[in-house]
């Protein structure tokens, strides 16, 4: 019986690790180990340019400097293209996110899905409509030089304003559904003793309602900032030569010159560099769920 307990209790041990086995492996292998093969290839150099799999293994840290001093402006455009739409999406996302919790109501399922109806379109597709609706001869841009708003000529595609749009419109759910799951858990009554101990509505809400929806923007501004730093799509179909963003780079050097190396080292470049951002961020903003 002894034995048995003994047997029992090793087993009962062990159990958590074989819990986790799965998603340990799975990390294994398709998180560490392409990374490891990334980071390999970017440290790597084409002995035949003309052979894009010959790559020699050799060290060669010269592929981050190149990419570094080549691509900067890139780098940094796409930083200021993310952090623009990540707070615009904020800007719209918030608002629209408070509303559908705090006065949804019957129709709170109807809004998310409404929120969540262009994920039935693909990403390439919905881009492509805004090059449609901001054409130049478009209705709205016409509009917009029929209220002088544009010169004569002027124009919103090729410019900016456009990628930068278009990188709103595709991550905004990112940025409302996080926010509106954080407000959603909040207790009214907490905001109804608030308004009790004589605080206005602004001020219960700058000292309940935002706090606690913290981790919902924590959340939001992540997915949204991250994916838009690495985005193509929006540059190369609104955008121009002026806008291109590091994703356009890896894209071109990964697809199109069939450099490896030199995408891989732009890639593990943004990686590290967004990673940093994280850190740093988390530990400014804080990750508990204070809700």
């Amino acid at each position: 019986m002894a034995g048995t307990a003994r047997q029992g209790t090793k087993r009962g041990r062990f159990a958590p690790y074989g819990l986790l086995s799965p998603g340990v492996i799975w990390l294994i292998l398709f998180f560490m180990v392409p990374v490891m093969v990334l980071f390999r290839t970017s440290l790597s150099d084409r002995p035949n340019r003309f052979v894009p799999n010959a790559l020699n293994f050799s060290w060669n840290f010269s592929n981050y400097t190149d990419a570094l001093s080549q691509y900067g402006e890139q780098f940094q455009r796409s930083f200021v293209y993310a952090a623009a739409a990540t707070i615009a999406c904020f800007a719209i996302g918030y608002p629209l996110a408070y509303v559908i919790a705090f006065r949804g109501g019957r129709y709170r399922n109807l809004l998310l899905g409404l929120v969540v109806i262009p994920f039935f379109t693909t990403f390439l597709i919905r881009t492509l409509a805004w090059k449609t609706i901001l054409a130049d001869e478009g209705f709205v841009v016409q509009t917009l030089r029929d209220l002088g708003i544009l010169a004569a000529n002027g124009r919103l595609l090729a410019t900016p304003l456009a990628v930068i749009g278009g990188l709103t419109y595709n991550f905004l759910p990112f940025m409302i559904l996080p926010i509106y799951v954080s407000l959603e858990k909040i207790d009214r009554n907490l905001v109804d003793a608030a308004k009790d101990l004589y605080a206005t509505p602004a001020r219960a809400f700058w000292r309940v309602v935002f706090p606690l929806s913290l981790p919902g923007v924590f959340a939001g501004t992540l997915l949204t900032f991250i994916p838009a730093c690495g985005d193509f799509i929006n540059a190369a179909f609104l955008g121009s030569p002026q806008t291109t963003m590091i994703g356009n780079v890896v894209q071109n050097q990964f697809l199109v010159q069939l450099d490896y190396p030199t995408a891989a080292a732009l890639s593990f470049t943004l990686m590290i560099i967004i990673t940093v951002a994280v850190l740093i961020y988390a530990k400014v903003l804080g990750t508990e769920d204070i809700a």
